[in-house]
């Protein structure tokens, strides 16, 4: 195969490894810092609501690549020492819980009012309602976009490289300077990506066809 040895291929595998890693730890802070978000851009108090909806803006209005940056220098600059995969983990929180709230909003919107008023009928306090009668509806309407955006995160993890994070698009960026075969060795990492990401891609695609039709 070329100037690739398995030592090669295992490296870039093992890359591949701390992809998922970083994937998941995107994931996990972006659920948790995406519910309250999305409740704060659902509430009836408009301070909540424009509060919330200032961070969503910064979040999305500064690319990936620079909030990664930003947090890793900036907490150096604080006198921290935090590793690199911390760091982009931390910002890929930020991205996944800024998309996250925006979709799960949404999600919360989509409830139909009757539900609502049902809630106000029977006395429930906020929440209570958003406990027992708004998000069981709502999560139910967000599997799908949910799943879907984790592909998102997975490819949008490559950009931690930008601050030496050892991932897959860093591990096959080593091997290609020592082996010199960048099509091969970044064909190879296509074929990762996508053997990571299709999966979730299919599987979002089924649940949004089997929640229409029922």
């Amino acid at each position: 195969m070329h100037g690739l040895t398995i030592d090669h291929i295992f490296f870039i595998f093992k890359g591949a490894g701390w992809t998922l890693i970083l994937s998941a730890m995107g994931f996990i802070g972006g659920t948790i810092l995406g519910l309250p978000i999305a409740l704060a851009r659902s509430s009836s108090n408009k301070w909540m609501r424009r509060i919330s909806g200032f961070m969503v803006q910064v979040v999305q209005g500064i690319p990936l690549p620079v909030i990664m940056f930003v947090v890793y220098f900036g907490i150096s600059v604080a006198g921290f020492d935090l590793p690199a995969i911390v760091a982009a983990g931390l910002a890929l929180t930020a991205y996944s819980g800024a998309y996250l709230g925006e979709i799960w909003k949404g999600c919360i919107q989509a409830v139909p009012r009757t539900q609502w008023e049902a809630a106000d009928c029977l006395a429930l306090t906020p929440i209570q309602t958003a406990a027992y009668v708004i998000l069981p509806q709502a999560a139910r309407i967000a599997i799908p976009p949910t799943v879907g955006f984790l592909v998102q995160i997975v490819k949008n993890s490559s950009y931690a490289v930008v601050i030496g994070v050892f991932d897959l698009t860093y591990s096959s960026r080593v091997v290609n300077n020592s082996t010199f075969e960048p099509f091969l060795v970044f064909t190879i990492a296509a074929i990762i990506y996508f053997a990571m990401c299709y999966p979730l891609s299919s599987l979002a695609s089924r649940l949004e066809r089997k929640f229409k039709k029922s």
